[in-house]
């Protein structure tokens, strides 16, 4: 123990000494515990490894998350065309036929047999029924008989006509004979025309006897059977035969077309198509007859009648059809689907796809000509060739991304 160690206090020499020991016994117990160095090498790789994971989470953690992706929307949509449109003004119009003719019988007898079917096409002429003729026919040669034994007496008295004449010449009669004879001779000359209108009345009711049909039409339902009794008294019809080739249609349009109507009525014919209410399928296609000469002051409308060919007899009487009645075409117009059309709080519009597939809200003008057909006759607001939805609408908003589930030209 050196100098300075002696003149330490007592208490820092035994701390100093503890200490010393501390150290001592420690180096002792590091030379029993000493370990081989792969499992230290192999201690430092596992650390490492741990690191290295706990990196990669919280490189995970602390990534920024993506913005969802924008939804698109399936829509339908078509090309805006340019062309000739036809313009039509539309109406309701009932079928009717062009005759109408009930048959009834004009002499009384019997019924003997009814020759037609109910339903059957028939021609003007056709026989429909035949009355018993022999009570007409013996009438007729009753008054054929009349008239040759009027007649002889006629040659009769003209042949004494020219013996008075010659004896009255001679002053051997009495004027007065020769122009009674002259007075017989007219007489008997106007029993023979009797005669003659007797037997021209008696041939037409024999005539009347071969019942046939006036017009060339359909048959109805017979209301007489052979067998009866029938007169030319009776209400009761046997037929009822209605013309349908051609056929007409009783259509009327709005008080404000008439004008137009008129118009186009000076400046030649109309045409006109009769469409069924089912599908719309056109039917027959005719030319307007007639407008009629007042408007109805309770529907304020105007009617007017169509005459179809009806050769296919597609329609038929009492029918209803829509009336497309064709006014005006116009050049190089521009038209897109109807269904392409909306109507908004701010007007009428029509969804517009760009070429980055969203769409614009356009507000358009469309056109009160061809109203509720199948294209919509644009004004203004849509151009040529721009794509329109025609399908879909309900989803779409301003600016929405849209997938063309088809894309299809305006109809034509």
């Amino acid at each position: 123990m050196n100098e300075e160690t002696q003149r330490a206090p007592s208490w820092l020499s035994r701390r100093f000494a503890r200490v010393s020991d501390g150290v001592a016994n420690a180096t002792d117990h590091l030379h029993q515990s000493r370990r081989p160095l792969w499992q230290y090498f192999l201690g430092g790789v596992l650390v490492c490894l741990a690191l290295i994971g706990v990196w990669l989470l919280l490189r995970e953690w602390l990534k920024p998350t993506p913005a969802p992706a924008v939804p698109t929307i399936p829509v339908v949509a078509a090309v805006a065309q340019t062309g000739d449109v036809p313009v039509y003004l539309t109406g309701i119009g009932t079928v009717q036929a062009y005759n109408t003719v009930t048959v009834h019988v004009q002499v009384d007898g019997t019924l003997a047999k009814v020759v037609f079917v109910e339903g059957q096409y028939v021609q003007a002429g056709d026989l429909l029924a035949q009355i018993d003729p022999r009570p007409l026919q013996a009438q007729l040669d009753q008054v054929v008989a009349a008239k040759a034994r009027d007649e002889a007496l006629l040659a009769n008295a003209r042949l004494d006509l020219v013996r008075y004449q010659n004896l009255a010449a001679q002053n051997a009669i009495a004027l007065q004979e020769r122009d009674t004879q002259i007075a017989l001779v007219a007489q008997d000359a106007a029993t023979v025309e009797k005669d003659q209108a007797q037997i021209d009345y008696a041939r037409v009711q024999l005539g009347f006897t071969a019942i046939t049909s006036p017009i060339a039409g359909v048959t109805g339902v017979r209301m007489i059977d052979a067998g009866n009794i029938v007169n030319a008294t009776e209400t009761t019809a046997l037929v009822v035969v209605t013309q349908i080739e051609p056929i007409s249609v009783l259509f009327t349009l709005p008080e404000d077309d008439v004008g137009v109507v008129n118009r186009e009525m000076a400046a030649g014919s109309l045409t006109v198509a009769a469409l069924s209410r089912v599908d719309n399928k056109v039917l027959d296609r005719g030319t307007v007859l007639l407008i009629n000469n007042q408007i109805d002051p309770t529907t304020g409308t105007v009617e007017l009648k169509a005459t179809f060919p009806n050769k296919n007899h597609v329609l038929w009487p009492g029918q209803f059809v829509d009336v497309q009645l064709l006014i005006e075409t116009r050049h190089a117009a521009v038209t897109v689907p109807s269904a392409a059309v909306q109507i908004g709080p701010q007007g009428v519009y029509a969804y517009v796809v760009k070429a980055d597939n969203t769409v614009q809200m356009q507000s358009i003008k469309v056109s009160a000509a061809n109203a509720g057909g199948p294209l919509a006759l644009i004004e203004s607001g849509v151009s040529a060739g721009e794509r329109v939805v025609v399908d879909g609408q309900m989803t779409l908003h301003p600016g929405a991304r849209v997938k063309l589930v088809s894309a299809t030209r305006s109809p034509k």
